[in-house]
């Protein structure tokens, strides 16, 4: 604390900014910032934070260069958030899971806030895509063949009722006719009655409206 009071001096700057100096070159990126404890303010933090951010309240700043007891506990809390990093990381990754951290808040009440972030891992995530993937193309095969049995069924139920239909008409095309088979004299081969018989036939179903 002397050096830095003499080097701030020095410089002809407050010991407060030669701290402040100090810290940024021991932490990297620190910020002078009054961070609030409730969750949309800490979210709000963790969102603007890359894994080594340092935000310390002002009044806290002022108390930690003035007081070594100050300084040496608050430089404390944050030595330990980075030192239990690599052992979280390998902590959750034995989980499956990613850790990510993002800094170190003291809040204005002295209070000491760790940010951090943990999901699914990459491999995990790419397992997951890959068997949702599977389902959805499954599901979309289920629905296609489903689509394509209801089709043929109603395909079917077409059919039958064209045919049945059919039947009707040329029941009821006979019912209402009645053809003297005795007066109808075939004269012709075989071949040719055969003819006639079909020729016959169509003129039958012309009448009941089935055929063109």
């Amino acid at each position: 604390m002397e050096q830095l009071q003499k080097t701030g001096e020095a410089a002809g700057t407050s010991k407060v900014d030669a701290y402040t100096e100090y810290l940024r070159s021991k932490y990297g990126n620190v910020r002078i910032q009054s961070i609030g404890k409730d969750q949309k303010s800490l979210d709000r933090a963790g969102k603007s934070m890359s894994g080594s951010d340092v935000v310390i309240a002002p009044n806290i700043l002022e108390q930690m260069a003035n007081e070594p007891e100050k300084a040496a506990y608050y430089e404390g809390k944050i030595d330990d958030f980075f030192e239990a990093t690599p052992r979280l990381k390998a902590s959750f990754a034995a989980q499956g899971l990613d850790y990510q951290p993002c800094g170190v808040v003291v809040h204005e009440d002295g209070s000491v806030t760790y940010i951090g972030g943990c999901g699914d891992s990459p491999e995990r995530v790419a397992e997951v895509n890959a068997i949702n993937k599977a389902k959805r193309e499954k599901e979309a095969a289920q629905r296609e063949a489903s689509m394509e049995r209801s089709q043929e069924a109603a395909e079917e139920r077409k059919q039958q009722m064209e045919i049945a239909y059919r039947k009707q008409a040329v029941a009821e095309f006979f019912a209402s006719r009645a053809v003297d088979m005795s007066r109808v004299t075939y004269t012709e081969a075989p071949g040719v009655m055969g003819s006639a018989f079909a020729a016959y036939e169509q003129n039958i179903m012309e009448a009941a409206g089935i055929m063109k």
